[in-house]
């Protein structure tokens, strides 16, 4: 689940490896970064996984470490997930002095717990503990910013996110509340019937309440009006979500809604308190087959969001705008999910809205659908193209359709594990970026 380019950047690079095989994990709780290099040695020890592996980024720089993945714990629709990095030594500039600093970090998820004397209450953690030598940071994201006005710090980056969610029990939820499938090369089977039904009649739905807490340290702040040392923020979410397609994983028809609120009610170390309001609507449209496809699907995803409490006047105190969310919270573009041709969170603002449309292809083609050195089974491959169009303004109106950012791109995708996985790139006009992740793009 959800981060600044530092925890957005290299999260991805290092813990991407590991949800390739974790079937669960909600990376909408937190941004997950871009890659660079990466190693990967799998060992399977019984129902457990361990994943040693090395990366290199500007973030971090060459960092090893590893990840132990464990299906099952306490019950069978459970996933946990746990990794350790470190890196070697980078030097780092605090306030204009020299130093050496060394990337470190451990990150925790534990995922669909249903919690004692319930049938459809689950529970759900990921956290992380890290410092980073070198991160980047988009203070001002207004859509008119420029790319280069950013600034490079070492510093602490933490987060905790819990989630409580209820599936009421109505449409499929009545029989089906964990959201278990029947699965065969990757496909949903005897799902025929099922997705694009009248809502809530039909399909999944679920209320719940988030919780979070993020942190972060700028160390070298000489650069950062009234000398910023740190970024605190925690509250709660609401939301409301449902899901009536046929796969939720890789849906070939239907559509997915969410409701969200978030609220920083300015307690504890909280910077300032902030809201934020956001719907998003995916919808599937399942296309006639090629010669050598085995689906493939239109789909298409809208998002737009509000701060109620963002000023647009200055705050004296931080010298940011008052009542603001942190830029990897809120009104935000750029990075692995949404506007990929930018860099992670390159545009925040008080509104947002953004849409794409992704052509989806399954191949019948895949040469290690039964290859026996492979540690975990590729049922399929699948290519894509998608465009995007989206823009962050200070007002919520009609602005917000004209001089949109807009990028291009190509992607190659396989399900491993019974988990999609993606490898995309896009160009947008401030250049290319590559992106490694795990689940596909919309479901974030």
């Amino acid at each position: 689940m959800t981060y600044s380019k530092k925890k957005k950047q290299i999260l991805l690079t290092c813990f991407s490896t590991v949800f390739l095989l974790a079937n669960t994990l909600h990376a909408e709780e937190k941004n997950f970064l871009e890659t660079s290099s990466e190693d990967i040695n799998t060992s399977n020890i019984k129902d457990m996984i361990i994943i040693p592996y090395v990366f290199s980024a500007e973030s971090t720089g060459f960092v090893g470490g590893f990840g132990v993945i464990k299906q099952g714990l306490l019950q069978p629709q459970t996933t946990l997930v746990a990794v350790v990095s470190y890196g070697v030594e980078q030097d780092i500039m605090i306030n204009g002095k020299e130093d050496t600093a060394n990337f470190s970090g451990g990150f925790i998820a534990f995922e669909n717990y249903k919690l004692p004397f319930t049938n459809r209450f689950f529970f759900s953690l990921i956290g992380l503990k890290s410092y980073f030598p070198n991160a980047r940071h988009f203070l001002d994201g207004s859509n008119s910013s420029n790319k280069n006005d950013t600034f490079v710090t070492p510093g602490a980056s933490d987060f905790l996110f819990t989630t409580f969610r209820y599936v009421l029990p109505i449409g499929e939820g009545l029989d089906n509340p964990e959201g278990i499938y029947n699965l065969k090369n990757g496909f949903a089977m005897g799902r025929e019937g099922y997705g694009g039904g009248v809502p809530f009649t039909t399909g999944r739905t679920s209320l719940g309440i988030k919780t979070f807490y993020e942190h972060d340290e700028f160390e070298n702040n000489i650069k950062i009006k009234n000398h910023l040392t740190k970024w605190d923020t925690n509250g709660l979410r609401y939301f409301v979500q449902h899901d009536n397609t046929d796969y939720e994983n890789n849906p070939s028809r239907g559509y997915h809604f969410m409701l969200q609120y978030s609220k920083d009610y300015g307690k504890g170390d909280s910077l300032n308190s902030w809201d934020f309001l956001e719907f998003k609507y995916n919808h599937y449209i399942n296309l006639p087959t090629f010669s050598w496809t085995q689906q493939n699907v239109l789909a298409l995803s809208a998002w737009t969001g509000y701060s109620f409490s963002w000023e647009n006047a200055e705050n004296t105190t931080t010298g940011l705008n008052g009542h603001r969310p942190p830029p990897w919270e809120g009104a935000r573009l750029g990075g692995f999910n949404r506007m990929r041709g930018y860099e992670n969170n390159r545009f925040s603002d008080k509104a947002v809205f953004y849409a794409t449309a992704e052509y989806r292809a399954i191949l019948d083609w895949n040469p290690l659908r039964k290859n026996e050195y492979m540690p975990v089974p590729v049922d399929w491959f699948q290519v894509v193209a998608f465009a995007e169009a989206g823009r962050v303004h200070d007002t919520y109106d009609f602005e917000l359709l004209k001089d949109m950012k807009y990028d291009v791109g190509l992607s190659l995708r396989a399900m491993a594990a019974e988990v999609p996985v993606r490898f995309d790139i896009a160009y947008g006009s401030e250049g290319v970026n590559f992106w490694l992740m795990a689940y596909q793009p919309f479901d974030f």
